[in-house]
């Protein structure tokens, strides 16, 4: 009886050791996990001037808490700033083409083709996403960045990442008087890991599309988007809409509702390899603010954004009209005001939810109207390009008192360019046509 009850005790012995063991290990291997996803971020530094002045100095954590808005600045960069980037094509300039091993480089040269100011609501229950379109003409801010100290000039909003990211940060804030909280970029590179790293991304075109500047090629239908098809999907500007910038962000948004949805689905959530390698290639794909500059807050900014359903979650496009002195490129039009003025009242742009003012109070902060603001530049008495893409709805709606104008659905189709915005061999033609014509070209995706 004494060597039962002494092997019985032997027996708990190891079983409590096995249980510490295990946990220390797994103590052990997330911290090493914690350490190794911080040092993967890239961060900088935001002017003060630009952010909410109720925020603390170092945002941190408690600055993602509810009960504030936030305004997170979303940049797609052509930066090309490593090895990886160069070999995706586009421009390397002398400045980027050096490197290797993805080692981070400068972004003089680069430019900002993806603007999104994303809007989460004091209260946590919905978000908007406003593209602002590349070819937006504004007057530049004086910037420091890059070794290059630029004086104020008229030119395309995207060309303010030559001078650094914070420099754009500074354009949005002056174009929209909303104070830029965040901002996370990511360059080509980052697209084509992050669309690996979910699994792939699903979309639908309603036409077969031939983009030979893009390179994307796809039937009628829905495909699965997954790496360098992802990047040729977002990057396409002749394939879809009209043709241009505007059509590009549709599809854009089309693209960001499917990746919600992914990543809102169980099966991706509750995946702990998947969970891991998406934030390992998001953490190391992502240019971020000091105020995301670690895990945690990125993590909590995560779980902030996946609670927020897609049918809460609003697309838009600000409003724009034509430049009267140069078609190639638009102009901030009557709308776009009054957009950014219910984002700075935190006003719910979702089909299904309440104005969030309704439900909480807080302080509208913006800052006085600056010369260049969407609110004083050129416009012309052209109609404004249509703005918004809800998420929820699949037929025109105009929100109440609005100047702006909801579009088709983003977890619709993306629809195909009718006009010649594309060539083959010299002769002008539609996407459709293109594809037509382009039968041994390999598509994109099956």
């Amino acid at each position: 009886a004494r060597r039962t009850g002494t092997r019985r005790r032997g027996r708990r012995l190891a079983v409590l050791l096995t249980v510490v063991g295990l946990a220390t290990v797994l103590a052990v291997a997330g911290y090493l996990v914690f350490g190794h996803l911080n040092r993967n971020l890239t961060s900088i530094a935001l002017p003060q001037s630009i952010q909410r002045p109720s925020a603390s100095p170092t945002p941190g954590v408690s600055a993602l808490a509810a009960g504030t808005p936030l305004n997170i600045l979303v940049v797609g960069s052509d930066t090309r700033s490593t090895s990886v980037d160069c070999s995706l094509g586009g421009d390397c300039s002398q400045a980027n083409a050096t490197g290797s091993g993805g080692a981070q480089l400068s972004t003089v040269g680069a430019n900002a083709d993806v603007e999104m100011l994303v809007h989460i609501s004091a209260d946590r229950s919905n978000m908007s996403v406003t593209s602002i379109p590349r070819d937006t003409m504004i007057t530049v801010p004086s910037c420091t960045g890059n070794g290059i100290t630029e004086t104020p000039h008229v030119d395309r909003i995207n060309s303010t990442l030559a001078y650094g990211l914070a420099c754009t940060a500074t354009a949005v804030h002056d174009l929209t008087n909303l104070p830029i909280d965040h901002v996370v970029m990511v360059d080509f590179g980052g697209v084509v890991k992050i669309s690996d790293a979910i699994g792939g991304v699903s979309v639908c075109v309603n036409n077969n599309v031939y983009d030979p500047y893009s390179h994307l090629k796809l039937t009628k239908g829905t495909h699965t988007l997954v790496g360098l098809s992802a990047l040729e999907f977002l990057r396409t500007r002749h394939g879809f809409g009209d043709g241009g910038d505007i059509g590009r962000t549709v599809a854009q948004h089309m693209f960001l509702a499917a990746v919600q949805r992914k990543v809102e689905s169980a099966g991706t959530l509750l995946n702990p390899v998947t969970v891991y390698n998406l934030a390992d290639t998001a953490t190391s794909a992502v240019t971020v603010d000091t105020g995301l500059a670690n895990v945690t807050d990125l993590a909590r900014l995560a779980v902030t954004v996946a609670k927020i359903p897609t049918s809460r979650t609003t697309f838009l496009t600000m409003p724009t009209v034509p430049d009267p002195a140069n078609p190639n490129v638009v102009l901030p039009g009557p709308g776009a005001a009054p957009l950014f003025t219910k984002i700075a009242d935190d006003v719910s742009l979702s089909a299904d939810s309440t104005p969030a003012a309704s439900r909480t109070t807080t302080s509208r902060t913006t800052s006085p109207r600056k010369s260049g603001s969407a609110s004083t530049t050129r416009t012309s008495s052209v109609a404004s390009h249509p703005a918004t893409t809800a998420s929820t709805s699949p037929t025109p709606v105009a929100p109440s008192g609005s100047d702006f104008q909801q579009t088709a659905s983003a977890g619709g189709c993306a629809t195909v360019s009718q006009q010649a915005t594309v060539s083959i061999n010299g002769v002008p033609m539609t996407p459709i046509q293109a594809f037509a014509d382009s039968p041994t070209v390999p598509l994109s995706a099956p």
